[in-house]
């Protein structure tokens, strides 16, 4: 089987407090974009990881050993949880650029874990699921229900459904820069915002931008320090004709500029690749919750 592993996109990211074994409190609104990497599943006698796509031959580089690849480890996660001594032949397809605030690896993990359960015929609730998935990352809980919408908070294992989000075009954006999560929450500097939830779906993309512009993400003056780059990718989407919102994406560096469709999502793509050269852009759509 084919599964497709979504970019995960925080529309919005606030930091509420700090546990007392060091694990931020967040309240975020998750959502996915149609774009993302490609999982191919295959019924082996053991795990055999390959990567293709892209940018395989940059996971490779940012990872100390193949072994701490979150498909894999993932795989190896839920052979161990369900005890059961099957394998899989798994090969990751790498469109998205790793460490780059857009859960590529938790978005691979939880289909991977999803794949698996169908292929080997395991009867696993969500919450088992999400359990596993929870001990590999704290953003792979709402990566298992994508693309649906999703409110996440606690440390990323509370999850509550999101009102449905408008068709919208998204351009993503990376300078180039990976940037390491860890780092990101080390920089951040108090916390205590509060919880930002609606209940009522915006009526287009307009009103989903008007709601986002009363909240932010807390990560972003963190990330901004660490990579100053940060400010000349905002910047630049923020000048794109027809932008509605502009901000950094979960723990940065790649920002999503928000607009009313794909068809000028893409022709501000064409205009920053041009002055931009060496960035990675995307243009897509936020996903529809039944997609």
């Amino acid at each position: 089987m084919r599964l497709t592993a979504r970019a995960k996109i925080n529309l919005y990211l606030h930091v509420l407090g700090r546990r007392a074994d060091g694990y931020h409190l967040l309240d975020s609104l998750i959502a996915f974009a149609e774009f993302g990497d490609e999982v191919l599943i295959e019924a082996a006698p053991g795990f055999e990881l390959f990567t293709a796509g892209p940018l395989a031959a940059t996971l490779r580089r940012s990872l100390a050993a193949p072994a701490e690849n979150l498909v894999l480890r993932a795989a190896r996660a839920l052979a161990a949880s369900a005890g059961t001594d099957k394998g899989a032949k798994l090969t990751l397809e790498k469109r998205l650029p790793p460490a780059a605030g857009l859960g590529g690896g938790s978005s691979d993990a939880a289909v991977t874990l999803l794949g698996l359960a169908r292929l080997w015929q395991l009867r696993l609730t969500s919450a088992e699921l999400a359990a596993i998935g929870l001990g590999l990352g704290a953003d792979l809980p709402a990566c298992l229900g994508q693309p649906a919408p999703v409110f996440v908070g606690g440390i990323g294992e509370a999850l509550a459904p999101a009102p449905d989000l408008p068709q919208a075009g998204l351009l993503l954006a990376n300078p180039g820069l990976p940037l390491p999560t860890a780092e990101v929450f080390r920089g951040l500097r108090g916390a205590g915002a509060s919880p930002a939830r609606f209940r009522q779906a915006p009526r287009d993309a307009a009103a989903l931008a008007a709601l986002l512009a009363e909240r932010r993400n807390d990560l972003e003056a963190p990330a901004r320090r660490l990579a100053p780059e940060i400010d000349r990718v905002l910047g630049d989407l923020r000048a794109l004709p027809g932008l509605l919102l502009a901000r950094m994406s979960g723990s940065g560096a790649t920002c999503f500029g928000l607009f009313a469709d794909l068809e000028t999502a893409r022709r501000g793509a064409a205009v920053l690749a041009e002055a931009r050269p060496h960035w990675w852009l995307q243009a897509t759509r936020l996903a529809a919750a039944d997609s």
